[in-house]
């Protein structure tokens, strides 16, 4: 739920530091995939691999423990070593081949040479906290337990690739299980899931397309709001708004330009935040798109604006956003400005995008727009779903958005079935930790707005919610400090100092599974940076 005056989610009160219980999920490949689905992949095992029945029974039924005591007790016992050398280091690491901008920011001694939940082993040889789960990738950590599973279906024989038209079972189970967490349902509630399944009602999100990445997913919805417009085949239908200049709405920095969004890489994408002026002054010349950035929070510029774009010769075309927008310091759309946002849209035939690339997996429920109370008419997601064992997408959308036909809306490989076990076993824990990571983030975020009142000389406010909390400092100086010193102690965290207008951040994200010890490691090294920067500041003044 969320709180009217803060905006932020409210979880029941517990007496407990944060909630520290967090449950160990046990299950088979026979449990999650059904045991009909198995029976046929052991006797596929028995043909192709020459495996007895029993071995191929083991691997199919006997379950797996999601998270051990051993290896939560093993992660918080190694935290002391964070930042030193616990190997020796990689005498002979490859140069790659990468391009000039890679090269220059690359950073060898931290790549990994192995992991452990929220550490990760650099070639340097030292440990090193996954304080921004390896740039938001793994919200279960490195060789999370429950992965297991995709090892067994390996060893089963169970193929990872497919096409379009032989999408697997697995794939295709987990479509059912997004449909079913993205509307909240239950898992025994298979009557009420078949009803939304069939729902040909507006803003009920019942079909997916399975991608590679979230640029891909990104640029699938933005094809659904184009094809309102333009015909994607020479044989395509009429489009509604055809002859219309259509408007996109996207999030504006604080210059009231584009440059606060990011909706992946792709060409079009990239022009809605100021990439590509050039083609994007053509193209709005020629009347083919515009993009209208609206401002942070501001219901009443959303307004005027979308007044003033949707009547002709304008057709506002679709509203595009995050929630928390981890690529703009973190800075979080409040529920009331995006219910407001959605209700003149729905009012007024303007489908909404949630991309929940970055907040996807890190909230209870797994989906933030449903603690937001919001019915958007795209969700996209990735990163986090997998688990950082593939690079799948997926955009969630609706009966009436779903007008394109195979190929205008997908790629061939996005379909792959280890990818969807990965899934699959990722929304299992999760969802079986709900309150867990509800209790974990609000413990950060409020340990996190109690270190940053005790330096009101450096830090302005604390952004974000839960695991993605944000740190705004007064000066860009001391933010490059603050991550310099923490980075020198192997806590990855970042500093985002070149974004318009934005207070200069520090970035972080803790993994979902982190635990209190771990938390209060990475608060307490945070509590120290910032004594050194008050105590600089202090000397420098009687100087």
């Amino acid at each position: 739920k969320i709180d009217p005056v803060t905006g932020g989610i409210i979880f029941q009160k517990s007496e407990k530091r944060g909630g520290e219980t967090m449950k160990t999920v046990k299950r088979s490949l026979a449990q999650l995939l059904g045991e009909e689905y198995m029976a046929s992949v052991m006797a596929g095992a028995a043909i192709f691999k020459d495996m007895d029945i029993e071995e191929a029974r083991q691997l199919a039924y006997d379950e797996v423990e999601f998270m051990p005591q051993a290896y939560r007790e093993k992660m918080d016992g190694l935290l002391s070593q964070v930042g030193q050398s616990v190997i020796a280091p990689l005498a002979a690491s490859s140069s790659g081949a990468p391009t000039t901008s890679f090269r220059k920011a690359a950073n060898p001694q931290a790549s990994p040479l192995g992991g452990l939940g929220y550490l990760r082993l650099g070639e340097d040889g030292r440990l090193y906290l996954a304080a921004k789960s390896e740039h938001y990738h793994i919200p279960l950590g490195h060789n999370f337990p429950g992965y297991q599973l995709i090892d067994r279906a390996r060893q089963l024989g169970i193929t990872n690739a497919t096409h379009n038209n032989t999408r697997g079972h697995i794939t295709r189970l987990l479509e059912r299980e997004l449909i079913r967490t993205v509307n909240g349902l239950a898992p025994e509630d298979e009557g009420t899931l078949e009803a939304v399944l069939a729902s040909e009602q507006p803003h009920v999100l019942n079909r997916v397309i399975n991608l590679d990445t979230g640029s891909l997913a990104c640029e699938a919805g933005i094809k659904m709001m184009l094809a309102r417009f333009y015909k994607l085949e020479e044989h395509s239908p009429e489009p509604q708004h055809k002859g219309r200049t259509p408007v996109f709405f996207v999030i504006a920095d604080n210059e009231g330009k584009g440059r606060a969004n990011y909706h992946g890489t792709t060409v079009i994408a990239q022009t809605m935040r100021g990439l590509w002026p050039e083609l994007y002054d053509k193209m709005e010349a020629a009347g083919i798109l515009k993009v209208c950035p609206v401002n942070i929070n501001d219901i009443d510029d959303f307004r005027a604006k979308f007044e003033q774009y949707n009547r002709p010769p304008f057709k506002t075309a679709g509203f595009i956003h995050e929630i928390i927008m981890m690529n703009y310091g973190g800075i979080k759309l409040e529920p009331e400005f995006l219910q407001q946002a959605y209700a003149l849209c729905h009012a007024h035939d303007t489908p909404v995008m949630c991309d929940e690339i970055q907040s996807c997996m890190w909230y209870p429920g797994m989906f933030l727009c449903r603690a937001y109370g919001l019915d958007p008419d795209f969700v996209i997601i990735g990163k986090g779903f997998p688990g950082g064992e593939y690079s799948a997408s997926r955009i969630l959308t609706t009966h009436e958005m779903d007008t394109l036909s195979q190929f205008g809306a997908l790629v061939t490989n996005g379909q792959e079935e280890l990818a969807a076990l990965a899934y699959l076993i990722t929304m299992c824990f999760a969802e079986e930790n709900a309150e867990y990571t509800g209790r974990m983030g609000q413990y950060y975020e409020t340990k996190l707005r109690e270190l940053g009142a005790r330096y009101p000389s450096l830090i302005s406010r604390i952004e974000g919610s839960g695991h993605l909390a944000t740190v705004f400092f007064h000066e860009a100086e001391q933010v490059v400090r603050f991550t310099a010193q923490l980075n020198g102690s192997c806590i990855d965290i970042s500093a985002q100092t070149y974004k318009a207008q934005c207070p200069p951040t520090a970035l972080t994200k803790p993994p979902i599974i982190a635990t209190p010890a771990m938390l209060d490691y990475m608060l307490g090294k945070m509590d120290e940076a910032l004594m050194q920067l008050a105590g600089d500041a202090r000397g420098a003044a009687r100087a």
